[in-house]
């Protein structure tokens, strides 16, 4: 039951177990809710009922009901405060619980998922979609399971006392629900077309808002505008006619239910003319059912609310059966060479971007890869990370298959500099210190000085303390690029990898970077990834890489020589070419 539940509606073992106790205690709170209703019962039957039967006498003296009635109060009470912790406090806890899981399910991902998916749709999963579920799951989920049973167990009361008045009162119930479940694949079809048309309208917005310069720089605003408000007209028009639906759906079952209150009268009144029910009891059941839908609306209600549910738990369904990566926490490598042995890979299926590629950048070593665009420079450094699972052959790190170890314990072991980098909104000291977490004030600020930081931070007010702002707004690109290389500095890694790291910098502070990254790979496995070639010109050993495959392999000198691709490459800058 409790795997059922799990699957069913998105839970941990933990949630199930405390979805549970929500339906439990919502369902003890809707019979308690019911006292009001027994209370006046018993007080009619003990006071009222002489009134009709000459031989029946008052059973209870008044300080009975009024200690009664204390009691009913703290009943209700209790099981009120019980139910609010079950239901409302464990679901927050639960909706806490499954944002931490998404996340954490993120870190553990391969990059080709993030490749896959972008920024709007992953932030709307983590917030939107968790904020719905934390609210239908506090405010509907439980109580419809509840009504269902408090329903049950009120329904079997009543067949006993009096079964043909039960069945007068209870008979529209299930042709009310069954409308809704006949209107299932339509209110389905509904949620998700609106839920994608959401999607649309996020994506939109956040586009405008990554490609503002260009929009602005082509002047166009105007045909971005229409685009965006031809997606908020639509998700409107779907959300309109989506509600419209549910509306008519259940505002018709509960109009349905009406009839119920008409056929108890017209039954109760035919049983009484025939003598087979009393006034009592005739009058009882009219009471009663003036009360008694309102758990039948509120499952109708929530029953629809559950349809509309229904996309998001299988988003989260969907993520949450997604492939990890996955590997041994404990390595010790012997050494830091890494070699590539007849490596494919392709991003997507049949676009292979490496083919049978092998190579090996040794330990100690300045291992260049070049090549022109698309030829899977950047795409074998990453990969010699684990950022990607490659499709066949092996890539070896001291010997070891890093497919067979865990993504984070690998990067232990890499300090990774990118054309791009990714700033947070604090300090350059904290920046910086994203290297190494627990490193000192007097460590950062020689990680910072080694890479060329102190130029242009003696310029700011607040000098490391200035707040950068959203990744790195304040700063430009060759200073962003610096605070990157400082980090990787900071962390000191066995294996550094190095993409287009000084591509945003002037010759003047690229060669005194160059300075800094020599004093850094001592004695280090050095991927580097460039097309300038002065960039790599004390590189040891050059991988021409070529339509996914080696084509030339050898020092600068030696490539030179040969003549061939690389040559060629060397020629084509030094005219100015490329």
């Amino acid at each position: 039951m409790i795997e059922i539940l799990e699957k069913r509606f998105a839970l941990s073992h933990k949630g199930a177990k405390d979805f549970c106790k929500g339906v439990f205690f919502t369902a003890a709170l809707n019979i308690a809710l019911m006292l009001p209703a027994m209370y006046v019962f018993l007080f009619l039957e003990d006071y009222i009922r002489p009134a009709f039967t000459p031989t029946a006498s008052v059973i209870h003296g008044l300080f009975y009901y009024i200690g009664l009635g204390i009691l009913f109060v703290f009943v209700m009470f209790f099981v009120a405060v019980i139910q609010y912790r079950s239901t409302y406090t464990l679901v927050y806890e639960e909706s806490a619980n499954r944002r931490i899981s998404l996340a954490e399910k993120l870190r553990k991902l391969p990059l080709a998922f993030f490749g896959e998916k972008n920024l709007s749709d992953l932030t709307s999963t983590i917030m939107n979609d968790c904020t719905d579920l934390e609210h239908t799951f506090s405010h509907t989920v439980p109580q419809l399971f509840a009504s269902v049973i408090s329903l049950f167990i009120i329904a079997l009361g009543m067949f006993i006392y009096n079964w043909q008045l039960a069945l007068a009162l209870f008979w529209v119930v299930p042709l009310a629900v069954a409308i809704l479940v006949i209107a299932k694949k339509k209110l389905l079809r509904d949620n998700l077309i609106h839920y994608q048309n959401k999607r649309k309208v996020s994506e939109q917005i956040q586009e405008g808002l990554d490609m503002i310069q260009e929009i602005k720089s082509y002047h166009n605003e105007e045909d971005y505008l229409q685009k965006l408000n031809k997606e908020i007209a639509a998700c409107e028009k779907q959300q309109v006619e989506s509600e419209l639906m549910v509306g008519v759906m259940v505002n018709g079952s509960q109009s349905l239910l009406k009839l119920g209150l008409a056929s108890v009268i017209i039954a109760g009144a035919s049983l009484l003319v025939a003598g087979k029910v009393d006034l009592f009891t005739y009058l009882i059941f009219m009471v009663i059912a003036a009360r008694i839908y309102n758990p039948v609306d509120e499952v109708l209600n929530n029953l629809a609310a559950l349809f509309f549910l229904d996309v998001r738990i299988n988003r989260m369904n969907e993520m949450e059966a997604l492939p990890v990566q996955q590997g041994d926490t404990e390595f010790n490598p012997q050494g830091f060479d890494i070699e590539f042995k007849k490596v494919d890979f392709a991003y997507e299926s049949g676009k292979p971007v490496l083919q049978s590629l092998s190579f090996t950048a040794k330990q100690g070593e300045i291992t260049a890869l070049v090549g022109s665009s698309g030829s899977g420079k950047s795409t074998a450094a990453k990969l010699s990370a684990r950022f990607w699972d490659i499709q066949s052959g092996q890539i070896l790190l001291g010997g070891q298959d890093i497919s067979g170890i865990d993504p984070e314990t690998l990067l232990k072991h890499y300090s990774v500099v990118f054309q791009e980098v990714v700033l947070f909104n604090t300090s350059i000291m904290e920046n910086i210190r994203l290297g190494k977490r627990d490193a000192t004030n007097e460590e950062v600020l020689r990680a910072a000085k080694l890479a060329q930081c102190d130029e242009f931070v003696s310029r700011m007010p607040l000098g490391y303390q200035t707040v950068v702002g959203e990744n790195g707004e304040t700063l430009s690109g060759g200073e962003r690029q610096r605070v990157s290389i400082a980090r990787a500095l900071l962390k000191d890694a066995p294996i550094v990898l190095l993409d287009e790291a000084t591509a945003s910098l002037d010759v003047e502070n690229e060669t005194k970077i160059q300075a800094a990254i020599s004093a850094l790979v001592a004695n280090k496995t050095v991927l580097i990834i460039a097309h300038r070639m002065r960039t790599i010109a004390n590189a040891d050993k050059i991988v021409v890489l070529d339509k996914g495959g080696v084509a030339e392999t050898g020092t600068p000198a030696e490539l030179k020589r040969e003549n061939g691709l690389f040559a060629r490459m060397v020629e084509r800058q030094m005219r100015g070419d490329n």
